[in-house]
This record gives structure tokens, C-alpha cells and sequence, in this order.
């Protein structure tokens, strides 16, 4: 069991992001079991979902004459233009069938609002907007997280990188992540999470 002031935050595991979906992340289903067999050495486990409106400023199709995966800039900075994806109630924003959601003590709902994407678990990607995980978990008193899911280079390297500049103790376990490494991604997303003082281990 890890110590009481430790909580899993599981990342997306959603089925849009899994084999089959609209942005699906390679290999993405595996990070299934592993997850799941971490769940019961956690006192406190925290889901977060994509749950983005048909409209996303996100979305390529939004953008006539754009394509998946070109960038743009938004109020708030650089944003990659994504295929439709986590289209809030769709199948594919749905949790992969096999995650034990029943573990889960919060789940928290991220990219609701049409004009900011959300890839953290903490903050809209404007760097300002709060999602209320932090709140929630200093209200039960942890100050350490262990984080795990998809996709490595985006929503769980966002995901660590604001957790530790917010204080947290950080570890990312990255067998039990899978990554989307656009240009290099994963490697840049490496090297912040660590810069950031987050602890990158294998299992």
C-alpha cells in the first residue's frame, strides 16, 4: 500500500484515445490492467475524462480549410487542431469498458468549455481556469500523486508538470502510460516532466 498522503490520478482512459477511436493513442487499451492492479494500493484514485462540447475550438472540423494536427493560435496561445474526439455522452468520451471505474473516489471532467482546450488535470490550457482537483486534494490531504494514463506526451505530461509546480510530490509511471509522439512530443514531454522535478519510472 502506498502512504496515506498519495493519490493515483488516472488519466483519460477513454475509449476515443484507445485502438479504434478517433484519436487514438497506439497501444492505448494496454495501460488497462496495469492501472487496474495499481487501484487497490491507493487510498484516494481520481479519473479524469475529456468531455469536450461538438463545437471545441479544438477541433480541426471547426476550422474550415484546417486539418488534424496543424497548429493554430487561440486567445490563449498555440493550439494543435485535433480530429473530433471525447464528444461529451459519445461512446468514445466513454471509459474504456475494462477500467474499474467503480475504484474511483472523483472524477473530474476537463475541456467542457468550447473556447479553451484542457489537457491538464489542473488548469485549461489558458494556464488560468481551474479544473478543482487541486482544492479537492488538499481538502483530503495529499501532497503526493502518482499519474498514469494517456496520452505520456500531453494531457498526463500537462497533468505533472502543473502538479508539481503546485507542490505536489510527482511520479509518472510510464509502463502504465502510452503516448501520442507528434513531432518529437514524447521526448520534449520527457524532458519537462523531469526539468519540472517529476520522477519518470518504468513500474
Amino acid at each position: 500500500m502506498r502512504p496515506a498522503n498519495e493519490a493515483l490520478i488516472v488519466i483519460d482512459v477513454q475509449n476515443d484515445f484507445c485502438p479504434g477511436g478517433a484519436l487514438a493513442v497506439t497501444d492505448g487499451d494496454q495501460v488497462v490492467a496495469p492501472i487496474n492492479r495499481m487501484m487497490g494500493d491507493f487510498q484516494a484514485v481520481i479519473l479524469t475524462q475529456d468531455w469536450h462540447p461538438a463545437d471545441h475550438a479544438s477541433f480541426a472540423d471547426n476550422h474550415p480549410g484546417r486539418a488534424p494536427f496543424e497548429m493554430i493560435e487561440l486567445a490563449y496561445g498555440p493550439q494543435v487542431l485535433w480530429p473530433a474526439h471525447c464528444i461529451q455522452g459519445s461512446p468514445g468520451a466513454a471509459f474504456h469498458a475494462d477500467l474499474h471505474t467503480d475504484r474511483a473516489d472523483l472524477i473530474i471532467r476537463k475541456g467542457f468549455r468550447a473556447q479553451i482546450d484542457s489537457y491538464s488535470a489542473f488548469f485549461e490550457n489558458d494556464q488560468r481556469t481551474v479544473t478543482g482537483l487541486d482544492g479537492y486534494l488538499r481538502s483530503r490531504g495529499f501532497d503526493s500523486l502518482t499519474m498514469v494514463g494517456l496520452a505520456t506526451d500531453f494531457c498526463v505530461a500537462y497533468s505533472a508538470q502543473d502538479a508539481a509546480r503546485l507542490g505536489y510530490k510527482v511520479r509518472v509511471v510510464e509502463s502504465a502510460c502510452r503516448a501520442i509522439d507528434l513531432d518529437g512530443s514524447l521526448a520534449a514531454a520527457r524532458k519537462a516532466m523531469t526539468d519540472a522535478g517529476v520522477e519518470l519510472l518504468d513500474q
